[in-house]
């Protein structure tokens, strides 16, 4: 079955010289409007890659939008070596929203973080004019994670743009309460979707994507 959307590969240079793998997915069809979401995959110290977001973004592009994934540095053929915090990575997600706006011609990013990619990408939030959203899939709010991602929180908690949270009610990173607790707190606009009964990797898989998919859809148009 041949697909409506099609999908480039291009090289995107860091700051600091990191050549990161990124694909462009977008609609055979019209192009919606000069919105492009840029999609950050979970941690690459386990695993994490642009490829599990291709079902999200082949989605998207379906639905007439451009949708952008990539390789974090260390990640699949991306240069470079993936850091423990995220920290590094946050130039990864600068980089390639500057070229989207610079090749793409886009003056709207939406941002979307899955797992880990979600604090990563948090932070990038308010270090782009162009970003004006934000949506995270299984943000990991909980303890332990904490450890490893809590310095990311405070960027998006305080970015005034507006954000939607996306989790699993049982998801193993993080409770109801605990993502309840952190938002809270938060600037500006804050929605947040919680799916029943779904545990933090089940969400992350092939099963979930259409509905992700459609979140996002919801999302921008109240953009």
């Amino acid at each position: 079955m041949s697909s409506n959307f099609t999908v480039e590969s291009c090289p995107v240079e860091t700051s600091d010289g990191i050549k990161l793998h990124t694909r462009i997915f977008k609609s055979k069809e019209e192009i919606k409007d000069n919105l492009v979401i840029v999609l950050v995959h979970p941690y690459s110290v386990l695993g994490g890659c642009q490829g599990l977001l291709k079902g999200i973004a082949s989605g998207l592009a379906s639905e007439g939008y451009r949708a952008v994934t990539f390789d974090m540095r260390g990640a699949g053929k991306s240069t470079g070596r993936a850091s423990l915090t995220g920290f590094q990575e946050i130039k990864d997600v600068v980089a390639v929203c500057k070229w989207v706006c610079e090749n793409l011609s886009a003056d709207r990013i939406l941002l979307v973080g899955s797992s880990a990619g979600a604090p990563i990408s948090g932070s990038a939030v308010d270090e782009v004019e162009q970003v004006v959203g934000y949506v995270s899939l299984g943000y990991p709010f909980g303890l332990m994670a904490s450890i490893l991602f809590g310095r990311h929180q405070k960027a998006i908690l305080q970015s005034p743009k507006p954000k939607l949270f996306v989790m699993g009610t049982r998801d193993g990173f993080t409770s109801v309460n605990q993502l309840n607790n952190k938002l809270s707190s938060a600037a500006g606009r804050v929605e947040t979707h919680l799916i029943e009964g779904v545990s933090h990797f089940q969400m992350e898989g092939p099963d979930y994507d259409a509905q992700m998919v459609n979140l996002i859809l919801k999302f921008i148009a109240s953009l």
